[in-house]
């Protein structure tokens, strides 16, 4: 990483101002766009899943030049390593999307990362029934049958908080692993009920004809979700960069909530597949994304969630060391914006 805290930063802004181009098309793996110059301070940003019409923020702001003009040449990188956070704390990642579970077990494992910018307002997480099933409350899942994706990871933190949240025992539920086959699983009837993100499989099964019923984790518990995270070592060397990105990751969320026609029109031109047989279904996605992203002030984080995530993963004995919540996360880089 280049960037520095000497005067050339603000020229590197300046310079980049002038050069903004129009996005060119989009490949897999590298996000092309405003053309890289030596002005511009290389930023690779680990998404830790596939292209998709949840990081439409980040493809506005990317598209319309709002990292370009922070002096930044960012660079998107996919794929599904589950090490992300390991590879932030080595330093061979410069910024992951993650969220407010993983910083507190990362921290819990020595690793010194920390969360700079909360994207994700409410936990998406949720449990979902058919309406045609007797499950109308959270108390009619003791004894039945609840898929999971996998007994790891944001889903089943959710779960864990849920459960304890509406006082259902372990021993109450036939928790079922499933992998991501939740929408199939309740259609099928192989589960009563399904733990899943809230943009995904309920969205799938409205636009399919199915009418459900969601239990929201965030009505029970707060708990941080997704963000954007980074390593003590830059934001301690380049507090200007992290504040750049968090400016231009900030723009592009205000612009997606304020006209999300268009800011799915700049995601159709970054990942086509989001567009032609399956343009309705990731309308809905994005409209129902939306509603976990708003709210003021965007991008900060709420203390009393870090603190409930720690204590979430203590009782549940995920975590084993003691962990000071204020270290998990920061509002210096947003609380300005």
């Amino acid at each position: 990483m280049t960037a520095t805290r000497s005067p050339r930063w603000q020229t590197r802004l300046l310079l980049a101002l002038a050069l903004l181009l129009t996005l060119a098309g989009c490949a897999p793996g590298a996000a092309p766009g405003p053309t890289a110059t030596a002005e511009r301070v290389p930023v690779t940003l680990a998404m830790g899943f596939i292209p998709n019409v949840q990081f439409t923020p980040l493809y506005v702001a990317f598209s319309r030049g709002y990292f370009a003009a922070e002096g930044i040449d960012l660079t998107f990188d996919y794929g599904w390593d589950t090490d992300l956070l390991k590879l932030l704390a080595a330093g061979e990642r410069q910024f992951v999307i993650g969220s407010g579970d993983q910083v507190a077990l990362a921290r819990g494992n020595g690793l010194p990362v920390r969360y700079v910018l909360n994207w994700y307002r409410r936990f998406p997480v949720c449990v979902v029934a058919l309406a045609s099933s007797d499950i109308e409350q959270p108390s009619d899942l003791a004894g039945r049958t609840v898929g999971t994706p996998v007994l790891e990871g944001a889903s089943y933190i959710g779960w864990r908080a849920f459960a304890g949240a509406v006082g259902l025992a372990p021993d109450q539920v036939n928790l079922q692993v499933i992998g991501y086959t939740q929408a199939a699983s309740l259609t099928e009837k192989r589960v009563d009920a399904a733990i899943c993100y809230a943009m995904n499989e309920p969205v799938q099964l409205r636009e399919s004809g199915q009418d459900v019923r969601l239990f929201y984790l965030d009505q029970y518990a707060n708990l941080p979700s997704n963000g954007l995270i980074t390593n003590e070592q830059t934001i301690k060397d380049h507090p200007e960069l992290v504040r750049s990105m968090a400016r231009a990751f900030l723009h592009g969320l205000r612009d997606t909530i304020a006209d999300p026609d268009a800011a799915f029109a700049v995601t159709k031109q970054m990942v086509p597949e989001v567009g032609g047989s399956n343009e309705r279904l990731q309308r809905a996605v994005l409209a129902e994304c939306i509603r976990f992203w708003q709210g003021e002030p965007l991008g900060q984080s709420d203390p009393t969630s870090w603190q409930a995530v720690v204590d979430l993963l203590r009782q549940a004995k995920l975590l084993n060391t003691a962990v000071d919540p204020e270290t998990l996360y920061t509002n210096q880089f947003v609380s300005e914006q």
